[in-house]
């Protein structure tokens, strides 16, 4: 859950610097457009304007030349309505080029506006001159007073120009130094969407090459665990055969003899009762109960021994103590145990668990550990059942020598869903102990 969490982090969070990086441009490269197209349209509009009073300069002084240099009265005043036309026109630029001014062109537009101002009052008693005045004095007045104004006036227009030029290269600055912080920008973004992506590639390449780890695992441990199988299977029916075997010698050996002796002892008694021997009938009967008396234990023994009967009559606790007790009477060993407050409802799988582990551990101990004494522990918590079987033996190495008693137990505990845990060392004794899951029964 927690890896789920980390990549879903990561890929949303790329994700959303990726959008991010993309709106970012795109309003980033928006804003330089519209800011290069105002600046574009603005300096082309200044330069329009500009242009149109100087034209108007331009167009002034031919006219003026034109109205002065006229001997015809009609085509002089002809001249003379159209430098009023081109005043008027150069007043319009004029106030249309004041709402375009900026800061640094403030102080140089007047400069101008005072001259075009003294220019056309310059021009002004013109207007008033008699034909023969104009003929007489109109080429000193040019000369004098009209082309030396109007060359000022073109000299300043022209500084103007410079002021909007260089407002224009500034701009352009401008707009280099923010291209180059959107270029900044856009690498820092990149770099980190390119980080972020390694780190996720790196993330997912580990967790991908652990899942191929811990599923090359989990197939060898699928594989071992068959081949374990195969072995306790074999196991299993090499100890079936060889269960069977016991039981067949101790039946021949033991209540076959008996049964064999009974029978002579039989015979010997009848021909004790054919004599009429009282005293020899009653010993021989004797004899024979008791022969009767051996069997029917060597019978009741090796019935306790498959399944005792105490185990379903009696209860979990009086079976392990009965085990313990005929253990030790066979081996000279000293068994204790300790199983209070074990409740007795428990489930019989359970019980006969319990019993068959307690069973094998005692017989492994008893082939194998050449101890003296053993502690038998069961106990019963929330949930769960426990028991361990603790021996003063010689020990072994539990990871190297596993025979097929523990791997029966390992099976059988498996199959109640709990735990094996064997703790041994050479020369330290042996302990076993095993958890098994239990539902909530009656006290």
């Amino acid at each position: 859950m927690k890896s789920r969490w980390v990549l879903a982090a990561g890929f949303g969070g790329l994700l959303l610097l990726l959008t991010f990086a993309g709106a970012d441009m795109l309003d980033t490269l928006g804003g330089i457009q519209a800011s290069n197209d105002s600046i574009r349209e603005d300096f082309l509009r200044r330069t329009h304007v500009l242009e149109r009073i100087r034209t108007d300069l331009y167009a002034s002084g031919t006219y003026v030349r034109d109205y002065l240099l006229e001997p015809e009265s009609g085509r002089a005043e002809g001249h003379r309505d159209s430098l009023v036309e081109t005043k008027q026109d150069m007043d319009m630029a004029l106030g249309e080029y004041q709402r375009l001014l900026t800061v640094q062109e403030a102080e140089i537009f007047q400069r101008l506006t005072k001259e075009l101002a003294s220019y056309w009052n310059v021009l002004q008693p013109v207007f008033h001159w008699s034909a023969e005045k104009r003929m007489r004095d109109g080429f000193p007045f040019l000369r004098d007073e009209v082309f030396p104004r109007r060359q000022a006036m073109l000299g300043i227009a022209d500084q103007i120009r410079d002021i909007d030029e260089s407002q224009l290269n500034a701009v352009k600055l401008l707009g280099q130094r923010t291209d180059s912080q959107f270029r900044r920008r856009l690498t820092i973004t990149l770099g980190l969407t390119v980080g972020v992506g390694l780190l996720l590639a790196v993330f997912c390449i580990r967790k991908i090459l652990q899942l191929e780890r811990e599923t090359a695992r989990h197939f060898r441990e699928i594989e071992n665990a068959r081949v374990e199988l195969q072995q306790l299977s074999a196991r299993l029916l090499a100890a079936q055969e060889e269960e069977r075997r016991s039981i067949s010698r101790e039946l021949h050996d033991e209540i076959g003899q008996a049964l064999t002796g009974v029978l002579v002892e039989m015979a010997n008694l009848s021909t004790l009762i054919r004599a009429h021997d009282l005293d020899g009938v009653d010993a021989k009967a004797r004899e024979i109960k008791h022969e009767i008396e051996g069997s029917i234990s060597v019978a009741r023994n090796m019935a306790l021994l498959l399944r005792p009967s105490m185990l379903d009559d009696l209860g979990l606790l009086p079976a392990l103590e009965w085990q313990a007790r005929e253990v030790g009477k066979r081996n000279g060993l000293w068994i204790k145990v300790d199983a209070a407050d074990v409740s007795e409802e428990l489930p019989e799988e359970h019980k006969t668990c319990i019993y068959r582990i307690v069973q094998e551990a005692l017989h492994n101990i008893v082939q194998h550990a050449g101890a003296h004494s053993v502690n038998l522990t069961v106990r019963q918590q929330e949930g769960s059942l426990s028991v361990t079987v603790r021996d003063d033996g010689k020990g072994f190495d539990p990871h190297r020598q596993r025979g097929m008693g523990l791997l029966g137990i390992e099976e059988r505990v498996g199959h109640l869903g709990g735990t094996l845990t064997v703790e041994s060392q050479p020369g330290h004794g042996t302990t076993l102990h095993v958890k098994l899951p239990l539902m909530k029964v009656a006290a």
